[in-house]
């Protein structure tokens, strides 16, 4: 079983056109945080039409996090410092305030000047304007949204983030990037050959992938600006789990060129290929830590699925996960303290955290069909596959464990995410 999981896990990607629509996930919330803020979101004044757009990316943003609880505005809209009453607000429970205006400026570009306010001390917590190009109205929204996140957290949002996934709908596979509420979808590729593990370059700007449309899985580098790709690695055999190191300058790959599955280093034109993992094993899923020294991957070299750790420059590799069950598709969170991973124990999947000072792990969700995760940005929230109402879904759970989502897309199974930088 080990052998068939590990070699489940040697992926597969691929990408092409791209095409714009608008939102292909739809959000359940489960579960909330332990005190949620009270923030009352004002209507933005000036443009109606933008003011309720922008209002709708907000407060959706803010009450899929489960930390805010949104107080209603009822007829009271100022839009400037002098027209706020601190007591009007006080009363109604709020305990931050946001209010502005947004415009069309003449060169087309939106801009909404905002003020997040402290209804309790009567202070503005911050004050910016925040513009985008034409049309481009829900990054508007997501940007304020990140503010009062921040301010209000001390955490880092991460709503103007992308996502990617794969959908796949009967023979059909396209791998998509969207925004992190599913909205602004681009068709990277459409193809009729399954597309698995996706993986971000650090500046967002391209992506790594598996393809099988020669016959055999070959690793893939493309921009999402210009769709030129280029081939990473094509050897004999399986080319397959592609990751970034933190500085873009290599990607470390899974190849089976000399026998069983082993780890590479590679330059992202696909040169200076350098073998790291030396075991009769499978080794694969490799990871950088954000300093760039280490890497986390899989293998089974100790008879079962378990996450391993090797400098980057070569030597003895560490194992990091112990007891029951198997262990793997490992990633570092941001600050390089702890790692995610699919933990399967009892036939379930579950997804976990590790530390590393401790050893410790943490069980995250309650178990069944969960994989693939990875970190968003601020290391609060965790991406992954999972299974609802007979369907592959995307989904997320909170680092504290304590607040869920399900993303159902509109049709078919959706697999493979990663959280963008």
């Amino acid at each position: 079983m080990v052998l068939n999981v590990l070699r489940g896990l040697i992926g597969l990607l691929l990408l092409a056109q791209a095409s714009m629509a608008g939102a292909v996930l739809s959000i359940e919330i489960i579960g909330a945080g332990e005190h949620q803020i009270p923030v009352a979101i004002v209507p933005l004044g000036g443009d109606d039409k933008l003011a309720q757009s922008i209002h709708e990316v907000v407060a959706s943003d803010l009450q899929r996090t489960g930390l805010f609880r949104l107080v209603d505005p009822a007829g009271k809209l100022p839009h400037e410092l002098a027209e706020v009453s601190y007591p009007d607000w006080q009363v109604r429970g709020a305990e931050a305030l946001a209010i502005g205006t947004v415009a069309v400026q003449a060169n087309g570009r939106i801009e909404a000047r905002f003020r997040l306010l402290d209804a309790v001390k009567q202070t503005e917590l911050v004050g910016q304007a925040v513009s985008a190009g034409e049309g481009q109205v829900r990054a508007v929204g997501h940007r304020i949204a990140d503010l009062i996140y921040e301010k209000l957290t001390g955490n880092k949002g991460v709503f103007s983030t992308r996502i990617v996934f794969v959908n796949r709908e009967g023979k059909k596979f396209r791998l998509i990037v969207a925004d992190s509420d599913g909205y602004n979808e681009q068709t990277v590729l459409a193809q009729n050959e399954p597309i698995m593990s996706p993986a971000w370059s650090p500046d967002g700007s391209h992506l790594a992938y598996v393809s099988f449309e020669t016959g055999h899985a070959a690793v893939y580098v493309q921009s999402l600006y210009t769709n030129l790709r280029l081939v990473l690695a094509n050897y004999r055999g399986s080319n397959s789990a592609p990751a970034w190191s933190p500085d873009g300058r290599q990607l470390a790959v899974v190849l089976t060129r000399d026998g069983s599955s082993q780890i590479y280093l590679v330059r992202p034109d696909g040169s200076a290929l350098r073998r790291i993992t030396f075991s009769g094993a499978i080794d694969t899923e490799p990871n950088f830590s954000p300093d760039g020294q280490y890497l986390l991957f899989t293998s089974d070299r100790g008879g079962s699925a378990q996450i391993y750790r090797i400098p980057v420059e070569g030597g003895a590799a560490q194992r990091m996960t112990f007891g029951e069950g198997s262990n793997f598709s490992p990633r570092h969170s941001p600050d390089g303290k702890s790692f995610v991973c699919t933990h399967l124990v009892n036939g379930k999947f579950h997804i976990a955290v590790q530390d590393f000072q401790t050893g410790q792990m943490a069980v995250l969700t309650e178990g069944g069909w969960e994989k693939k995760p990875s970190f968003a940005s601020n290391g609060k929230i965790i991406l992954f596959a999972s299974e609802a109402r007979g369907r592959g879904i995307l989904a997320t759970v909170s680092s504290d464990g304590r607040i869920k989502q399900h993303m159902f897309a509109q049709s078919g199974d959706a697999r493979e995410p990663v959280w963008g930088p």
